[in-house]
Formats: structure tokens, C-alpha cells, sequence
């Protein structure tokens, strides 16, 4: 039997490709070819089904011809034993029998309290009788719709698709039609496969699911090739930032030291030369009042805070674009990569999550200094996402 297969696009799209019988009446081509269809995993699984039923032949019916009906059925991982493994039908179902081996089927029985807990005696029925009451209550099971999800109105056969018990997926379940592809994928990767039931097919089309490692391939790879070249930059741009704080720190040592020699030049002037006090206060009022004022209009006119961190910034800054421009190093392909870099990791753990797993990003994301740029620029912009935020509720209370 020809099974189907689920792969994934560079683009995050969900390429299915499932062997069909089209609509197509030619007898020279084979009865059954393969269909591809690219659908996306945030569309429902009504998208996919009218797609496969705009391929299909339709059913001649007293009122006409309309499409064949199709269903997804898939492993439910809500109906799984956590501890074991096991469905959970399947696990309650050994405890009840563990609990039978202690209980009896009575005749006009009677319950008894004794002490908390209440106890039925009488007389023990014949296994005959118990045998047919269990076999009652399997058949009155079997009637029941399967637990949360569709179940076609039984009083028109005409709407049931052509589906024959499976004893190799007992525990596969049909899936509503508003469910998205991505969440009906995300639990059958537990089982590794799932089927598409058509009308009138004489057996289902089992479709492989991709495992996380195949859905997430096509973006780890880019993740790591990002990483490479954001690793080769790396190293560039440190040594500029490196030496632009350095170049700012011999900038404040240059400031401290000028003004230690002026502090010296007026002491000398004071009090070892003729010109005295008398003439050095208004010059030393002067030339600190000039001082005060050139500094508060160099900050006004660069529109920055007054304040040391402020000016050290702006000379940190400006030194390293000096020192990029020499060094060959372009600052937008450098946040271009580092912001791609973020986008694909962000969209693996996506992934992750709906899969349930752990995902190590470290060994696609390389070094540690890759790790660390994408960090810096992750917080960076969750910094401004909060002051936004802050400035927003700002003006929603004013």
C-alpha cells in the first residue's frame, strides 16, 4: 500500500503529498497519482479536506452528484496514560478489572455500613448472568460517539465514510474539521502517522508526519548559517567596540587632567605672582560660568541628557563609527543578521512547543559570543517594547 507523505518548505508551509484517484477519466494514466498540496499549519483541516475533494470523482446520489466525504483520524494525546505510556480508556479499564477480582455481581443485594466504608452483600449471581450484563454494557459502549470529536449523524448512511475497523491504530480517532493542521500535526507526530478516510475508498491513506527534527530542518540550517556569518562579524565588531571604550576612557582621563592643570595655573597665578587674588576671582568666574554654559548648549544642541553617561555614550558611539567605517564592518547587515537570527530561533521554539520538546539551541547557534550578541539584542528590544508600553499607558491615563 502506497502511503502519503507530509513534508515542510523553507517557507513554513506543510507540503502534503497523497496518492489519489482524481476526477480525471483518461484510462491511458494510472488510477492512482500523486496529489501535492501546500497548505499552511494555522488553516483548518475543512481547507485541506475541500482541497482533497476537488481532486476526488463524485458520488451520483438520488438528488445528484456530490464530493465523497473526507476525515482525518489521527492519535489523540488528551486519551494517553502520562506514567505509562498507555490510553487512558485502556489504563482505567485494568483498574476496573483489578477491582473485579474483589467484587461480585449480587442478587438482592443489600449494603451494610460498617465503620467509613459501606459494603454490598447478598447472593453471588451465576457467571451466565454476568457475562451477559458486561456484554451489554460493551455493546451499549460501542454505540457512543468517540470523546471529543465529530461523529456523523448516524441516520444518514449516506454522510459516513467507507471506513473499516483498524487493528493496527486502535487508538486513533477521528479529528473535527475546524481543527488547525497545526495542532492536528503536533499530536500526531506521537504516532509517527495518521489516515485520511475517504468515502468509498476501499482502505484509508496513512500519511507520515514529520518528526520536530524534519519540520524545523530547512530553518535550522539557515539558523546556522546565520550564526556563522554573525560569528565571523563577531569578532570585528569587538575589537572596535573594544577600542572605541577605550578611546573614551583616554577622553575623560584627558578632561580630568586639563582640568587639574587649570586648577594648577590659577593657584600659580594667585598666590605666587603679582596678580593676586583680586584679579584671578572674576577670571576664574568667568572662565567656569564659559565652561558651564558651552557644556549645557553642546548637550542641547545634540539633544541628550546632561549627565556623564550621556556624553560617554555619545563619544563611545561616535568612536566606533569611525572605527566600523575603516574596519569594512556595515552596521545594518550586521543587525540585519543578528535580527534574522532571532526571527529563526523564535519560530524553532514555536515549533518546539507545539511538538512538546526540548529544543538545545546552542548547538545550531555555535559560539558563545553568537549566543551572546542575539541575548544583548532579545533584551534591547524588549527594553524599548517596555518603555513603549509605559509611554502608552502614560497617555491612556492622561
Amino acid at each position: 500500500m502506497t502511503k502519503g507523505k507530509l513534508l515542510t518548505t523553507p517557507s513554513r508551509m506543510l507540503k502534503l503529498i497523497l496518492p489519489l484517484t482524481t476526477k480525471d477519466t483518461n484510462k491511458d494514466r494510472k488510477d492512482a497519482e500523486p496529489l501535492a498540496l501546500l497548505v499552511h499549519p494555522q488553516q483548518p483541516l475543512s481547507y485541506l479536506e475541500r482541497l482533497i475533494q476537488s481532486e476526488l470523482a463524485t458520488i451520483p446520489t438520488e438528488k445528484g452528484e456530490r464530493a465523497p466525504t473526507v476525515t482525518f483520524r489521527a492519535q489523540d494525546s488528551t486519551e494517553e496514560d502520562l506514567g505509562s505510556g498507555r490510553p487512558a480508556a485502556q489504563a482505567v479499564k485494568e483498574e476496573e478489572d483489578r477491582e473485579e477480582v474483589e467484587r461480585y455481581e449480587l442478587e438482592d443485594a443489600e449494603e451494610t455500613r460498617i465503620g467509613d466504608k459501606v459494603e454490598r452483600t447478598g447472593k453471588i449471581s451465576s457467571a451466565a448472568a454476568a457475562a451477559e450484563k458486561e456484554e451489554e454494557e460493551e455493546e451499549r459502549d460501542a454505540n457512543l460517539p468517540q470523546h471529543g470529536h465529530s461523529d456523523p449523524d448516524r441516520s444518514h448512511p449516506t454522510h459516513e465514510p467507507s471506513t473499516s475497523p483498524d487493528p493496527i491504530h486502535p487508538n486513533f480517532v477521528r479529528w473535527s474539521p475546524s481543527t488547525e493542521i497545526g495542532d492536528f500535526i503536533r499530536d500526531a507526530a506521537r504516532g509517527t502517522e495518521f489516515a485520511v478516510d475517504i468515502e468509498g475508498a476501499p482502505t484509508p491513506i496513512y500519511v507520515g508526519v514529520p518528526s520536530f527534527a524534519d519540520r524545523t530542518y530547512y530553518l535550522r540550517m539557515r539558523l546556522r548559517k546565520t550564526s556563522s556569518r554573525i560569528s565571523a562579524l563577531a569578532d570585528v565588531k569587538r575589537e572596535c567596540d573594544s577600542l572605541a571604550q577605550k578611546g573614551a576612557k583616554r577622553v575623560a582621563q584627558s578632561g580630568f587632567a586639563a582640568l587639574l592643570g587649570w586648577w594648577g595655573l590659577v593657584y600659580h597665578l594667585t598666590f605666587q605672582t603679582d596678580l593676586g587674588w583680586d584679579v584671578m576671582e572674576p577670571v576664574t568666574y568667568l572662565v567656569g560660568l564659559s565652561g558651564l554654559i558651552g557644556g549645557y548648549t553642546w548637550f542641547l544642541y545634540h539633544n541628550r541628557e546632561v549627565s556623564y553617561p550621556s556624553a560617554m555614550q555619545f563619544t563611545v558611539s561616535r568612536r566606533q563609527g569611525q572605527l566600523y567605517e575603516k574596519a569594512g564592518f556595515e552596521v545594518g547587515r550586521w543587525e540585519g543578521l543578528v535580527e534574522e537570527g532571532n526571527r529563526l530561533r523564535r519560530e524553532i521554539m514555536m515549533v518546539a512547543e507545539e511538538y512538546d520538546v526540548e529544543w538545545d539551541e546552542r548547538k545550531e547557534e555555535g559560539d558563545e559570543k553568537v549566543q551572546e550578541e542575539l541575548r544583548k539584542a532579545r533584551r534591547a528590544k524588549e527594553g524599548k517594547n517596555e518603555d513603549k508600553k509605559d509611554k502608552e499607558d502614560g497617555k491612556d491615563e492622561d
